[in-house]
């Protein structure tokens, strides 16, 4: 749907991928300092296949954030591998995980993280002149993506800070389609939101999984994680259970 020209890394045909979009083994990371050491993930193995809705789930301190920055290549395993897209991105260097973060990776933030004076599509606009895509083209995806996410046109050429919460993250998740990632991974994105908008932006993440997204959810939330098809229990920086939500 917004289809990215192929870099010259792409440019080979991609490994198989044996059915997993993300495939994390024997994952951790430890923090260390001179006197104390911090395993903040112990030993963490799960698998996303595409088209998937996945809740990554757990208390504050359960070690999801940095499971967050690990599959959004913010950071690196201290020991296990990461798979995405078939490729180990667990020892790559930093200018191959920054094409990551911009190509592959659709970011979406519990909060929005626009420009405040900027019109809305100039924010969609912005992660594709990161990548260098000519200005028409820009317009034509950013229009497009933020179609998909169910906003009315009329505010397309408001300033980011007139909008309402639940407008802001439509923007985001915009923002965050326009590169095509292959993953679109939400932090707490409903977290500055009231009940009501929370449900609204739930459904647009629930709209874009049937379009073939694959979306990737962190919540301390129950009720929202149920948003998902598959929920993933995290504590103590360890996997304790995986479960497939009821219809």
């Amino acid at each position: 749907m917004f289809g990215l020209k192929a870099s010259p890394q792409e440019a080979e045909a991609p490994p198989e991928l044996d059915g997993d979009l993300i495939r994390l083994a024997n994952v951790s990371r430890v923090y260390e300092t001179k006197t104390t050491e911090t395993v903040a993930l112990d030993d963490v193995s799960f698998s996303v296949k595409p088209g998937e809705f996945v809740a990554l789930m757990g208390p504050s301190g359960s070690g999801k954030s940095t499971l967050m920055n690990i599959l959004g290549c913010l950071d690196t395993p201290t020991s296990g591998t990461y798979r995405l897209d078939g490729v180990d991105v667990s020892s790559l260097p930093e200018d191959d995980l920054a094409d990551i973060r911009v190509y592959r990776i659709g970011f979406v933030f519990q909060s929005f993280n626009l420009l405040p004076r900027v019109t809305v599509l100039g924010n969609v606009n912005l992660p594709m002149a990161y990548a260098g895509i000519p200005v028409r083209e820009r317009e034509e995806r950013a229009v497009a993506a933020l179609d998909a996410v169910g906003l009315e046109e009329a505010r397309y050429d408001h300033k980011s800070n007139e909008l309402s919460g639940g407008q802001m993250q439509r923007v985001a998740i915009a923002r965050a389609l326009v590169n095509d990632p292959a993953i679109v991974l939400a932090d707490e994105p409903t977290g500055n939101l009231d009940t009501k908008t929370g449900e609204l932006i739930l459904a647009t993440f629930g709209r874009l999984q049937q379009q073939g997204r694959t979306i990737l959810l962190i919540t301390h939330e129950a009720s929202v994680a149920a948003h998902a098809n598959r929920i993933v229990h995290i504590r103590d920086g360890r996997i304790v259970d995986g479960q497939e939500v009821s219809a």
